[in-house]
């Protein structure tokens, strides 16, 4: 692991900590009963400061939901592919390192999911179809923060045509800037539940490039 790496590793590792310490922060700094159901919700000012700018738009929130089945259309043809190397090589660890990391690092995404699924830190700012559900960290943000930057990394090896490598990454890179300022103008987080996920999405994704790299440089 030379100079370069270690601080791939360490600013990604710096990232998840950020995110551990603002996750902290939510549970017992300005913590407030001003979500649905009186619920509580850390950074209360702040959070319902901007819910109050923003306003609940749910025509948004649901364009941004079928949205979300972009990134896992994306994370789908990629598991794919390394399953197709697979078959072909009849070796499962001649499948290409980067893509072997990559479903690595969706499996890891699917277990951090489903942890804030069963510990839940903060609760929607609305009900939806009249249920009170947890929003931290942002779901959709991380999903298409985490999927759609590391295709992005996929993409920027495997074409070759510098102009249809150019548009494609254009195009995923302001899907993703769409998809997080329409999650958050919907009104259906919280502006903490996005900070959140873009951290940790942040420090995962800096953790996948470092390993990818190690094997690498």
């Amino acid at each position: 692991m030379n100079k370069e790496n270690r601080r791939q590793f360490c600013t990604a590792a710096g990232m998840l900590f950020v995110f551990l310490l603002w996750t902290t922060a939510i549970r017992f700094m300005d913590v407030q009963t001003i979500g649905p159901q009186n619920s509580s919700v850390g950074f209360a000012t702040v959070n319902r400061f901007v819910h109050h700018l923003t306003g609940v738009h749910m025509s948004l929130y649901q364009i941004t939901d079928w949205l979300g089945l972009v990134p896992l259309l994306f994370a789908a043809g990629f598991s794919m592919l390394g399953f197709v190397q697979w078959i072909q090589r009849k070796d499962f660890m001649k499948v290409d390192y980067d893509l072997l990391v990559l479903g690595g690092f969706y499996i890891v995404v699917i277990a951090v999911y489903i942890l804030f699924e069963v510990f839940v830190v903060n609760y929607r700012p609305v009900l939806i179809n009249g249920v009170l559900e947890g929003s931290y960290p942002s779901s959709t943000t991380m999903l298409v923060m985490c999927v759609m930057p590391t295709a992005m990394m996929q993409f920027r090896v495997r074409i070759h045509n510098k102009i249809a490598k150019r548009l494609i990454l254009s195009f995923m890179a302001a899907f993703v800037l769409f998809m997080v300022i329409g999650r958050l103008l919907s009104g259906v987080h919280w502006f903490t539940d996005i900070v959140g996920g873009a951290l940790l999405s942040a420090g995962l994704v800096g953790m996948y490039r470092a390993v990818i790299h190690w094997r690498v440089l």
